[in-house]
């Protein structure tokens, strides 16, 4: 069932369509497979249809679902396009085909997927951003734990390495988000019952990933998220400053850091949460100059600071004689208010020798809010 409290109006939908020149987008956010997403989408491709809107289905897998279905028969589909890849034949959303259709709304499933080899783009969520930028609106579904910045906490508490992700900055320039929710014990039931998976793989599913625990997490998540996203455009909406502008985020890198990618997930909530602008500084001593770092650390800090502009964050590298002062005169310069950096790797012998890094730093920066991040585990 979709949250009624969480759902804005398909009218309200339908006026955004018709006053836009850039496509919009509207996701509809579930928890886990099965909650009933795609059901959802297609349902209001129907109800577009039925108000004259010119609406195609790009994609939609039904998982062998009847009754998804049954929901796809009365809507026009753009035929997808065939690769073939390591002998087998795929078949994907054909971007092309879409753009030449143009029709005012395209469905396409699962915005996570990674499109085989050979499409123009690597990820369907960047095909969807070229049917917005054509003027195409676009209705999406997705699951929460395939958001970039959730990977470390969904890895965390279930177990799982989460291959297919999406930047933060799509959902968050989603005009509409739709939770589409559904309590954990009827989701179980579903799986039981042969809805979601067939009953050899529903048994693999119960016992690992879908368990209750893992489950209740994942929709607390996702009605988190759909409750920061409603009220982000509630501030918006009532004139209020998207941002705020007292506050700043930096995530200090160095070339050493052996968890960057956490670091800067971690930054990027906290800087979602306190609608502030954030920084990933990759901190270069003279000790991590260029000549002296070989090639694979320096793809390894180029890599972090792509991720750092995926996340919505600025990417930026800057020079110090040494760490503390480096971060204490970024500090100063761009007026950071909370810094976020990981817990030194250091001997508890390498106590008696002096104070640590964390602790130098504390007495060189003042005023500010210091998170420390386990990047071990």
């Amino acid at each position: 069932m979709t949250t009624d409290t969480a759902r804005p109006n398909p009218e309200r939908f339908l006026t955004l369509l018709r006053e836009q020149q850039r496509g919009r987008l509207k996701v509809y956010l579930g928890f886990a497979p099965g909650v009933g997403k795609t059901y959802e989408m297609l349902q209001e491709g129907h109800r577009l249809r039925k108000q004259n809107v010119d609406v195609v289905i790009g994609v939609v897998e039904t998982h062998g679902r009847a009754d998804t279905a049954a929901l796809i028969n009365d809507l026009e589909q753009v035929p997808r396009r065939k690769l073939e890849y390591h002998g087998v034949v795929l078949e994907e959303m054909d971007l092309d085909a879409m753009l030449h259709r143009r029709p005012t709304v395209a469905l396409v499933d699962e915005l996570a997927h990674t499109n085989a080899p050979g499409g123009r783009h690597a990820k369907r969520y960047q095909d969807v951003e070229t049917l917005l930028q054509a003027g195409i609106s676009v209705i999406t579904t997705m699951n929460v734990q395939h958001l970039e910045s959730l990977y470390d906490i969904v890895e965390r508490f279930a177990g799982v390495k989460v291959k297919e992700r999406v930047p933060d900055y799509v959902l968050a320039q989603a005009h509409q988000v739709v939770n589409v929710d559904l309590p954990a014990e009827d989701l179980q039931e579903r799986l039981r019952a042969g809805k979601v998976y067939p009953p050899e793989r529903a048994e693999r599913a119960l016992a690992n990933f879908f368990t209750e625990p893992n489950l209740n997490q994942l929709r607390e998540i996702a009605l988190e998220q759909v409750a920061h996203v409603l009220d982000r455009r509630r501030h918006e909406r009532d004139g209020a400053a998207q941002a705020n502008t007292s506050a700043r985020v930096m995530v200090c890198l160095s070339s050493r850091s052996p968890n960057a990618l956490r670091l800067l997930r971690k930054g990027a909530r906290l800087a979602d949460r306190l609608g502030a602008p954030w920084f990933a500084v990759y901190v270069q001593t003279p000790g991590e100059s260029t000549e002296k770092t070989d090639a694979a650390t320096q793809r390894r800090v180029a890599d972090s600071l792509a991720l750092a502009q995926q996340l919505d964050g600025v990417p930026l590298t800057f020079k110090g004689a040494d760490f503390p002062s480096a971060v204490a005169a970024f500090v100063t310069e761009y007026g950071i208010t909370h810094l976020v950096m990981g817990r030194p790797q250091r001997p508890w012998y390498r106590r008696w020798l002096g104070p640590s890094l964390v602790d130098r730093l504390l007495h060189t920066v003042r005023g500010v809010d210091v998170v420390i991040v386990d990047t071990t585990t």
